[in-house]
């Protein structure tokens, strides 16, 4: 019978072992390791991040969304979807939008589901171009007291240049830019030539951003972060996604501008409960939807209005965004 395991002696195989275990000094590789650990300096991203953070300061589309004193509405439009298209952009502005993200329609869509790219269709078929838009949007500047967020993709900005591209913007009135195929690790030409025009560059996070990556975002993001609430394309949803609201908390956590959530947000209910997380929403596909059905100018304010009061009813239960 095999002695108890309490009292079992150790055999030559586990005295080497142990012996060897707490002499043995570290090699080469785990010397080199220790003290790169010890001694690191930043790299060039964690330097680039920390420099626009601690230098950028807010522009005209941030200073309004951090001053808006509830929870920011900001619905979404798409740019030459009608002849008279502007109109539902002031409807918006009518029905409480804090700003409006105005889309400039793109053949190639990534990201754009069913609805939004029923849109950008519409919009080219009637012979929409950047230019026809900033110009139909500068017809209406003087009307306009809400930012502009302009939201397209990133072979347009590469194809005009970043920087004719984002003066061109500027001159329309346009205060914020959201490019969504544009990592943050290749904003090299943009980030600068945003900030010359005064345009707020929104960065964006999404479920499955590391949390470290979304502190890079959130640090140089400008205007607002959006928060993708689920890993699939725009589009309206009967429920909102359960990730978006723990993204949401992680990216107001790593500091930076204020987090709204997109992508889903399809009905006031659902509006409130993301509110309730995070500093505000940007509605789409919903209203969208509306356009395409054949909604008036007024209808489209009413339904607008209906988010807006979803949202302050949640500011007045307590749930306040910074």
């Amino acid at each position: 019978m095999s002695a108890p395991l309490e009292t079992a002696m150790p055999g030559a195989l586990e005295t080497t072992t142990r012996a060897a275990s707490e002499t043995a000094m570290p090699g080469a590789l785990e010397t080199t390791t220790r003290a790169a650990s010890e001694t690191a300096m930043p790299g060039a991203l964690e330097t680039t991040t920390r420099a626009a953070s601690e230098t950028a300061t807010p522009g005209a589309l941030e200073t309004a969304m951090r001053g808006a004193g509830r929870p920011r509405l900001v619905p979404y439009v798409t740019g030459g979807i009608t002849a008279d298209w502007t109109r539902y952009l002031l409807a918006c502005q009518a029905g409480g939008a804090d700003a409006v993200e105005l889309g400039l329609p793109f053949s190639d869509p990534m990201l754009d589901g069913v609805t939004i790219q029923r849109a950008s269709d519409q919009a080219l078929a009637r012979g929409a171009t950047v230019e026809k838009i900033l110009t139909d949007l500068t017809s209406v500047r003087d009307q306009l007291t809400v930012p502009v967020v302009v939201m397209t993709y990133a072979n347009l900005v590469v194809h005009a240049g970043a920087t004719a591209f984002c003066r061109r913007l500027a001159a329309a009135g346009v205060t914020g830019l959201i490019v969504p195929d544009l990592p943050v690790d290749e904003l090299g030409e943009l980030e600068p030539a945003a900030a010359r025009s005064g345009i707020d560059l929104v960065l964006l996070v999404a479920p499955s951003t590391p949390a470290a990556r979304i502190r890079q975002i959130c640090a140089r993001s400008r205007g607002f972060v959006y928060a993708v609430s689920t890993m699939g394309p725009t589009g309206e949803r009967d429920t909102l996604d359960g990730r978006a609201v723990v993204l949401a908390a992680n990216a107001r956590d790593a500091g930076g501008p204020p987090v709204l959530i997109g992508f889903g947000v399809s009905t006031p209910a659902q509006a409130a409960r993301a509110a309730g997380a995070a500093d505000g929403v940007v509605v789409a596909s919903a209203l969208v939807r509306e356009v395409l059905d054949g909604a008036t100018p007024e209808r489209l304010r009413q339904v607008v209005a209906g988010f807006r009061a979803a949202l302050d009813a949640t500011r007045l239960r307590g749930t306040t965004s910074r």
